[in-house]
C-alpha cells in the first residue's frame, strides 16, 4: 500500500475535487458542486481536481462520460489535475488490506444478507453478521485459501458507547453512535472496491483537504471518517451543500422533471455559461451584500463556505403539463421548439417559461453586459446553424439592435429573423394601419416613404430627417409614419429602432418590402 499522507492542513492551500459517476448526464446539482469546489480553490489559490468515479462498470456509459465533459467544457472552468478511479483500483485494494491487517476489517463469507435473523439494529436494520465478525483469523485464512468467496467488511467499533463525529462547515457538529453504523463493505466478493473505500482511498492519496459535496452524502460521511482514521489519515474538512429541489419540494431528477435538470439543456437553450454559473451560485449560497448579478471574478472574490445556506434551494422552473393529465413525469420542451397556440391552451409551457425566472433575468443581464463583438461572435454560430449564411460584419451591425431584446442567445432567431430571410413570413395587412389611422393613410404613408427612401442616404440621421419631414408634409404624426414602414420591412410592430434597422437592411431590401406592403394595401 502506498503511503497515505495526512490531509492538507488548514494553513496550506486547499486541494478540492469534483468526482462525478458517469451513470447519467451532468445534473445541474452536480454542476453546482463542481462550481463551488472550483470557486473555493480559486478563491484560496488552491488546486481543483477532476476525478471520474467510474468503478461502477455495470452502470457506467460512454454517453454519460461525454455528457459530463460536454457540460464542463461549456462551463469553461478549467481544472488542474484529472484522474480516473478505474485506473487506481490496485491502490484501493492495498488500502483495504492495510486496514484488514490492522484488525479493523474482516472477511465475511456470508451470502448477501437477507432475512429477519440478521436484523440487529435499533430500527430493525442490518448491522453485521455475528458469525462472520467473530470468525477466528485462522479459520478466516483457511476458508479464503480454499477459494471461498467473501466480502471484506469494516469492523465498526461496538464496545462501550463510542461515537463517530465530524464538524461540517455548513451543518456544524455531526455525531452518530458507532453502534448504529453497519459493518459496511470495503471490497465486494468479486474483489472490486466499494464506493466508500475507493472514494476515501483516492481522497487520501490525492491529499484532498476539503470535500465539498451534496447534503445527500452527509450520512455516508460517518463511514468515511472511520475509513480515513483506519487508514492513518486525518479526515478532510467536510462541507455538505443543500439540495436543489423542484417547486413542489421534491429532489430534482430526470425521471420526474425531465431535461430541465440537465446542464446541456441550458446550453442548448441559449444560456451564457457565465450567467448559468451565476444562477447556480445563488442556489444555496449568497454573498454578504446580497448581490445577484455577478461576474466570474466577483464570484471568486466573494465565495466562502460560510456563505452556504443550510436550507434546500428551489429551482423555480415551470413544469410543463397537459391539462387533464395525471402523469407524474413532466416534459420540459427544448427552446428551439415553437409552441403552437393550441398547445398553450392545453397548458404546455413555452420554452422560455420552463426556466427559472431568475435564471432568465440573469442571462439577459449578462447578455446586455457583453461587448458587442463578444455577443455577436456567440450569436453568429446559432444563426448559421439555423441555415442563414450571415456575414460576420452584418451580424456585428445587427447585434446592438437586439441586445436589449433577447433573454436567451437563441432568441436571435425570433428577434432578428427579418434581417436573415429573403422573404418575410406572411403577416396581416391590418398591421400596416397606423394608430388612429386607416388603410388610406397607410397606403399614403408607404407610397411617400417609398419615394423618399429611393434617394435618401441610408444612415441614421438622414433617414430620421427625411422621414420626419415626409410625415410633416403628409400631415401625419411621426409615429403614424413610422409604424407602416416598420411593419413593412420587419413583418411586425415589435422590432428594433427603425432607422438603425433600415441601415442594416439596406435600400434594395427596404424598397422591395415596401413595394410588397403597398400591394397588400391596394
Amino acid at each position: 500500500m502506498p503511503e497515505i499522507l495526512p490531509s492538507t492542513s488548514a494553513n496550506s492551500r486547499p486541494r478540492v475535487r469534483f468526482a462525478p459517476s458517469p451513470t447519467g448526464f451532468l445534473h445541474v446539482g452536480s454542476a453546482r458542486t463542481f462550481i463551488f469546489n472550483w470557486l473555493y480553490a480559486r478563491h484560496n489559490g488552491g488546486t481543483m481536481i477532476l476525478r471520474l468515479d467510474d468503478t461502477d462498470v455495470e452502470r457506467n456509459t460512454q454517453a454519460s462520460v461525454d455528457s459530463i465533459f460536454d457540460g464542463l467544457k461549456w462551463l469553461n472552468l478549467s481544472w488542474d489535475e484529472e484522474y480516473k478511479q478505474s485506473e487506481r483500483i490496485d491502490m484501493h485494494r492495498k488500502t483495504a488490506w492495510a486496514i484488514f491487517e490492522k484488525g479493523l476489517a474482516y472477511r465475511d463469507f456470508t451470502p448477501a444478507h437477507t432475512g429477519d435473523a440478521e436484523k440487529s439494529g435499533a430500527q430493525g436494520t442490518w448491522l453485521f453478521n455475528p458469525g462472520a465478525r467473530e470468525l477466528s483469523k485462522a479459520e478466516s485464512d483457511r476458508r479464503a485459501a480454499a477459494g471461498e468467496p467473501f466480502a471484506l467488511r469494516f469492523r465498526v467499533p461496538r464496545e462501550g458507547e463510542q461515537v463517530v463525529g465530524f464538524t461540517d462547515a455548513v451543518y456544524g457538529e455531526q455525531v452518530k453512535s458507532a453502534a448504529d453504523v453497519e459493518d459496511f463493505a470495503l471490497l465486494r466478493s468479486d474483489g472490486m472496491p466499494t464506493y466508500h473505500l475507493a472514494s476515501c482511498a483516492d481522497d487520501a492519496d490525492l491529499r484532498i483537504s476539503h470535500i465539498i459535496r451534496g447534503q445527500d452524502h452527509l450520512t455516508n460521511t460517518f463511514k468515511h471518517v472511520l475509513i480515513f482514521e483506519a487508514a492513518g489519515c486525518t479526515p478532510p474538512q467536510f462541507a455538505h451543500l443543500p439540495l436543489l429541489v423542484a417547486p413542489d419540494g421534491t429532489k430534482l431528477s430526470k425521471r420526474r422533471h425531465g431535461p430541465v435538470v440537465s446542464v446541456t439543456t441550458y446550453r442548448d437553450a441559449g444560456f451564457l455559461p457565465e450567467a448559468f454559473i451565476n444562477f447556480l451560485c445563488l442556489l444555496g449560497w449568497s454573498p454578504k451584500n446580497d448581490r445577484e448579478n455577478m461576474s466570474l471574478q466577483e464570484l471568486i472574490d466573494a465565495f466562502s463556505l460560510e456563505g452556504i445556506n443550510r436550507s434546500n434551494a428551489v429551482v423555480n422552473f415551470k413544469e410543463s403539463t397537459v391539462a387533464g393529465s395525471t402523469a407524474t413525469s413532466n416534459v420540459v420542451i427544448p427552446n428551439s421548439v415553437v409552441i403552437p397556440s393550441e398547445a398553450r391552451d392545453l397548458g404546455v409551457a413555452a420554452p422560455e417559461e420552463t426556466f427559472d425566472p431568475k435564471a432568465l433575468w440573469l442571462n439577459a443581464e449578462h447578455i446586455r453586459g457583453l461587448p458587442v463583438e463578444d455577443l455577436s461572435s456567440r450569436l453568429l454560430p446559432i444563426v448559421r446553424a439555423a441555415g442563414f449564411n450571415v456575414p460576420e460584419e452584418k451580424m456585428l451591425r445587427i447585434t446592438p439592435l437586439i441586445r436589449e431584446r433577447i433573454k436567451l442567445l437563441r432568441d436571435v432567431l425570433t428577434a432578428a429573423d427579418f434581417f436573415f430571410v429573403d422573404q418575410l413570413l406572411p403577416y396581416d395587412p391590418v398591421e400596416l394601419i397606423p394608430q388612429k389611422g386607416d388603410a388610406a393613410m397607410a397606403l399614403k404613408v408607404l407610397t411617400r416613404a417609398r419615394e423618399v427612401l429611393a434617394d435618401v442616404e441610408f444612415r441614421h440621421d438622414p433617414l430620421d430627417q427625411a422621414l420626419r419631414a415626409a410625415a410633416q408634409e403628409l400631415g401625419v404624426k411621426a409615429g403614424q409614419m413610422f409604424q407602416p414602414i416598420r411593419v413593412a420591412v420587419c413583418g411586425r410592430k415589435n422590432a428594433p429602432p427603425l432607422f438603425e434597422t433600415l441601415e442594416v437592411l439596406g435600400r434594395e431590401t427596404t424598397l422591395e418590402r415596401i413595394d410588397q406592403a403597398v400591394r397588400k394595401m391596394q
